[in-house]
């Protein structure tokens, strides 16, 4: 099968298309004909030598595209279904890729809307449930959350998700990201100089909860503004939790997975706003690096025939 892979860290330059042996899945996992395969931050991090330190290294964790063969004890798909989901040996930007968590695509979604979706919201429902912020929850029922970073990928999908999920959400963004923000049902704030006062105009007590997806050094200010470091998770900021005694998360203590079957519904509801797409085709993968270090405000994901 075709897959991106890279033997040496550096830029864009440094991935290929190569040849791999057809994966094989384990028990509970199924295989695709990969139709598109997300592309995220982390994809270039790991190609810039930042994660993991082995090489060859292949890239790609989320995915969508018909079944291609099931391992022994999946009972819930079948061959020729839509599925999207996690590839957990980080393979997805393949022709065929092992998906070890899934879900059937909700039928008004394609491929590619499908693929989209997978990593943002799990590292959204993740970090908000390390929050409390829950439907079930009794203690932030109908809690003020702050978000800071609201309008990328992952901050807007944590928006959307506590809106849901009861709570009111006050987003930070940039100025011409106030109307966005607005969209998926948070009330904006600029971030910057100031920002602590202008959240403080809109919640004078200050916010109950608040969730930093930008790391942008601002974790002082959210402990201020919510009372206490344990009220405040980052996704972001990994030095900054270890100063301030603020929850770093990243999945050690379990993965938000039960939200790819909620998709649907949340779709459905029009609680769930599909984030704008950019594709490229697989060969190329690296014009799509490319647009993502130079900051491109869409979704990017690799198409494969």
């Amino acid at each position: 099968m075709k897959a991106v892979r890279f033997s040496r860290f550096g830029g864009p330059e440094v991935l290929e298309i190569v040849d791999l042996p057809d994966p094989v899945p384990g028990p509970g996992q199924i295989r695709i004909a990969v139709r598109a395969a997300g592309i995220n931050a982390s994809d270039w991090k790991k190609r810039q030598g930042l994660m993991d330190p082995d090489l060859p290294q292949t890239l790609g964790y989320e995915a969508a595209g018909e079944v291609d063969a099931v391992g022994p004890g999946v009972r819930d798909v079948a061959v020729g279904d839509r599925v999207f989901g996690f590839s957990t040996d980080g393979a997805a930007q393949a022709e065929l890729a092992v998906l070890s968590a899934y879900a059937k695509v909700p039928d008004r979604l394609d491929f590619a809307e499908a693929a989209a979706l997978p990593s943002a919201l799990e590292t959204a429902a993740r970090a908000l449930d390390e929050l409390g912020v829950r439907d079930e929850s009794d203690v932030w029922g109908g809690a003020t959350v702050l978000i800071n970073g609201a309008s990328g990928s992952v901050g807007s999908a944590a928006v959307q998700l506590a809106v849901a999920r009861g709570a009111r959400v006050i987003g930070t963004g940039s100025p011409a990201s106030q109307d966005h923000l607005r969209s998926l049902g948070a009330e904006p704030v600029t971030y910057g100089p100031g920002m602590v006062e202008r959240v403080r105009d809109l919640a004078p007590d200050g916010v109950d909860l608040a969730l930093d997806v930008a790391g942008s050094g601002v974790l002082p200010e959210l402990i201020k503004l919510t009372g206490g470091p344990e009220r405040v998770v980052t996704i972001a900021d990994f030095v900054g939790a270890q100063r301030n005694g603020v929850r770093f998360s990243r999945g050690d203590s379990g993965r938000a997975l039960y939200v790819l079957e909620q998709v649907g519904d949340l779709i459905a509801s029009g609680r769930l706003v599909i984030p704008t797409i950019q594709t490229f085709p697989l060969a190329d993968v690296e014009l799509a690096h490319r647009a993502g270090e130079d900051g491109v405000r869409a979704k990017l994901v690799l198409l494969i025939d």
